[in-house]
């Protein structure tokens, strides 16, 4: 054999050796070492499998879980998260997990959950979404590093002129089933559309209607394990939807943005309006880092206010008496006028509700970070680039920090504000996260479900269908999986 072509072979093959021995020690030997080192600490979980890591049994445990129907009780933890809630009964309050080949140290203890989510941005950043979720979300409000939202008080009119549209086309439906699920999310489509677009809102109904088919994608993929390499060479097709849907989205909004840019440019325009896609471009403009805007900002409020309304609205229809509470205090504060910002601030009935809405069932079910490099948190010293879980429904639904009745819908627990409900113990509850971490669109999404909540107890009582199964499941947030039904009755003859 001639030296040139044994040069031949020895190259691809040296190659292919490189390749192997790195692909050997990204996927074998550092999830072996990194599973020794938590072991040795204390931190047992479910042992690291090739490749795949946890994701084959967690996602057999969903399936499971998500089969049937639940009775309709608020402890949901065991359906949402039925792989995390075996693992803290099995290996206790903290443990590691494996997200394919990525170590997931899965965190359910206040302290450390505080320590985490009060530290510095540098030592617990956000993890980098996965490819589906970055489609999704790009820089959105729920994975969003620093101050990127801005003063939305003056967006209350199209809210309430959203919800108005909303509450006239449910005239027609007094006594009849509505689902409401699927209203609100038509609602909060609106309200993003209007806030964000002003008289183009139109634009916006396309790019919500491409926003929804991206979620459909990412429910199939969420406990997918895909190895970059093999997607580099061959990209499944939801992952090259995905990209025509993000790609379809983003030209969508560029659109708009310079059809604006350019009135204001050629000077038909003094300013790039008030509504929220206006606010969002002068900020995109501004010199301050701390002050700019993605494009992706106005994204996933729609999917955390959706969902909130819906729960809301089921507790309501579920426990009579506290919607007579509720309602009483909107009447007493705006009568029959439309919610105020001042009078907005008054509604602590509203509140109580609202906080333990979120504790029952909190729109995320858990909060990712990462540590960037080697670092202590507690007495644990955690190895570089590990992904921190903080499980926000185990903490919501914990005996310890709630009681034995945590599983009970009890507004009055908040009666004398968060602090007092938790003993002080202040991540004991945290549904957007905690100091610098919280979520960022709070504010305008509080707003929203205080607005809309307000004005249908102005005008209907709310009872649940019985054609109403109850099976909450975790995309993004909890969602109803088959819809939340219930009924209106007029308070007005006229309504």
């Amino acid at each position: 054999m001639s030296g040139l072509m044994k040069f031949v072979i020895l190259v691809p093959c040296s190659f292919f050796l490189l390749a192997l021995i790195k692909f050997l020690y990204d996927y074998l030997w550092i999830p072996l070492r990194i599973q020794h080192m938590l072991n040795s600490q204390g931190i047992k979980g479910p042992r690291y499998k090739f490749i795949h890591g946890n994701n084959d049994e967690a996602t057999h445990m969903t399936k499971e879980a998500l089969s049937k129907p639940m009775a309709l009780t608020h402890d949901i933890f065991p359906r949402v998260q039925p792989h995390i809630y075996s693992c803290i009964n099995r290996y206790g309050r903290n443990f590691l997990y494996w997200d394919g080949v990525r170590p997931e140290l899965v965190i359910s203890e206040p302290e450390l959950i505080k320590e985490v989510l009060k530290n510095s941005e540098k030592t617990f950043p956000k993890r980098k979404p996965t490819i589906f979720i970055n489609k999704l979300l790009g820089d959105g409000l729920v994975t969003v590093e620093g101050e990127k939202w801005v003063n939305l008080k003056d967006m209350r009119p199209a809210i309430i002129a959203s919800v108005e549209t909303m509450l006239k086309k449910w005239k027609g439906q007094v006594g009849k089933e509505i689902e409401v699920f699927h209203e609100f999310k038509l609602l909060t489509s609106e309200v993003i559309s209007r806030t964000a677009f002003g008289s183009t809102y139109l634009e916006g109904e396309k790019i919500f209607e491409m926003l929804n088919k991206l979620s459909i994608v990412l429910s199939r993929n969420l406990s997918n394990t895909r190895i970059p390499l093999f997607v580099k060479l061959q990209k499944p097709a939801d992952m090259l939807e995905a990209e025509e849907l993000a790609k379809g989205i983003q030209d969508c909004v560029s659109k708009i943005v310079k059809t604006r840019e350019d009135k204001v440019v050629k000077g038909e325009a003094d300013n790039f309006s008030i509504d929220f896609l206006g606010l969002l471009i002068n900020a995109y403009h501004d010199t301050d880092e701390n002050n700019k805007l993605s494009l992706e900002d106005l994204v996933d409020e729609q999917d955390t206010v959706n969902s909130l309304l819906a729960w809301m609205v089921l507790l309501l229809a579920s426990h009579g008496d506290w919607q007579e509470k509720a309602r009483r205090e909107v009447i007493e504060i705006f009568g029959n006028q439309y919610p105020n910002s001042e009078g907005l601030s008054k509604l602590k009935i509203m509140t109580m509700i609202i906080n333990e809405s979120l504790r029952l069932y909190g729109l995320a079910v858990g909060l990712l970070r990462k540590g960037g490099s080697e670092v202590r948190l507690g007495n644990l010293v955690l190895p570089a680039d590990i992904d921190i879980l903080i499980a926000n429904a185990a903490l919501h639904h914990d005996p310890q920090l709630w009681g034995d009745d945590v599983h009970l819908f009890k507004p009055e627990r908040f009666a004398e504000g968060i602090a007092k409900a938790t003993n002080y113990n202040t991540a004991a509850f945290c549904p957007f996260g905690l100091g610098p971490r919280t979520c960022v669109g709070t504010t305008f999404a509080i707003m929203e479900v205080k607005i809309a909540v307000s004005m249908i107890l102005q005008r209907y009582t709310i009872s649940l269908s019985p054609a109403y199964v109850h099976a909450p499941v975790s995309i993004i947030t909890v969602k109803p999986q088959h819809g939340i039904q219930v009924i209106l009755q007029s308070l007005h003859h006229d309504a």
